[in-house]
């Protein structure tokens, strides 16, 4: 239900930080609870409806928000499909590209899933996991195992972007 909507408390505050330094700030999400039947797809639009309006009422603009409602073995069609949208896959992202003139080789992909390092790899784009969410569970469960880890892992959003953007100011003032 849309009034267990959500937004950690620093949120508005790292996408508009990401506004005011240029950078554009993209949701990338998989919602396979639609597939599944947990909830309807009218509330994905629900809960970006309200998303967007907390960023706005905060000064921050989201620039695109792209999820994948698919599942490839729940459901029913047209919901149950293998599709090239479901991360780690990387249709979201090469469609989002597409749209508002991404360069991923310059991009980063922030999330709490190994899918979400994946993508990146998959995409060119650096990783960067934040312990939010599931993160920290998979750090301590799952990391061992995967083949390379993220390029960068940090408490939150609000450091991870920091963090970027740090990093980028840094790499412009060497170029």
């Amino acid at each position: 239900h849309i009034s267990r909507f959500r937004l950690y408390p620093w949120a508005v505050d790292s996408v508009r930080l990401l506004n005011r330094a240029g950078v554009l700030a993209v949701v990338v999400t998989n919602q396979a609870g639609v597939a599944r039947g947990y909830f309807p797809e009218s509330l994905i639009a629900e809960v970006h409806a309200r998303m967007n309006a907390s960023m706005e009422a905060g000064g921050a603009r989201l620039d695109g928000v792209y999820y994948c409602p698919h599942h490839p073995s729940a459901g029913e069609p047209p919901y149950r499909q293998d599709c090239s949208c479901r991360k780690p896959r990387p249709g979201l992202v090469r469609r989002a590209a597409e749209e508002l003139g991404i360069d991923l080789a310059r991009s980063w992909v922030v999330g709490d899933r190994h899918a979400d390092v994946e993508l990146a790899r998959g995409v060119g784009a650096r990783a960067c996991l934040v312990k939010t969410g599931y993160g920290q569970g998979e750090l301590l469960w799952h990391a061992p195992s995967w083949p390379r880890p993220p390029d960068v892992v940090t408490e939150n959003l609000l450091e991870a972007v920091e963090r970027i953007l740090a990093e980028a100011e840094g790499a412009g003032s060497r170029a």
